[in-house]
C-alpha cells in the first residue's frame, strides 16, 4: 500500500469513527501537532493520547465536525492534504468552515508525524 493510500485509509476511518483502524494507521509513537487555538491544539505524542486528547473532545464539543479533502499530494515519505472543515459548536450553534493543510509523515507504512495549518480564528468565532 502506498503512504497516500494508508493517508486517504485514515480518512476513511475518521468518518466511520473506526478507533481500531486508527491505531493501525498511527505508528505508537505518534507526534500529533495542531496549531494553538484549535480545539485539542498544541503537541501530543503517542496514538491512544491523540484519540483521548484531540478526537474525544470533538464528540464533547462539536453537534456536526468534518474535514473534506479536495486535492492530495504524494511526497514519498510525506502527504499532504488540502481541504475544508466543517463543523457546528453544540454550545453556540453556530456553524463555521475553515481551510487547512495536513502534512502526514510516515515510515513502514504507518504515520509517524502529523502537523496541521489552518484558519484558528474561524473556529474561535463559532465557539
Amino acid at each position: 500500500m502506498t503512504n497516500l493510500q494508508t493517508v486517504k485509509n485514515l480518512y476513511d476511518a475518521f468518518a466511520a469513527g473506526d478507533r481500531e483502524r486508527i491505531l493501525d494507521i498511527f505508528d505508537p509513537d505518534i507526534e500529533w501537532i495542531q496549531n494553538e487555538g484549535f480545539p485539542g491544539g498544541g503537541r501530543h505524542v503517542g496514538a491512544q493520547t491523540v484519540l483521548d486528547e484531540v478526537f474525544a473532545r470533538f464528540k464533547v464539543d462539536w453537534s456536526a465536525w468534518r474535514a473534506d479533502v479536495r486535492d492530495w499530494l504524494d511526497a514519498g515519505d510525506a502527504v499532504i492534504a488540502l481541504g475544508e472543515y466543517h463543523g457546528t459548536h453544540k454550545t453556540t450553534g453556530k456553524s463555521m468552515t475553515a481551510a487547512f493543510a495536513h502534512v502526514y509523515y510516515l515510515q513502514n507504512g504507518r504515520i509517524t508525524r502529523f502537523e496541521q495549518y489552518t484558519d484558528t480564528r474561524m473556529v474561535a468565532e463559532v465557539m
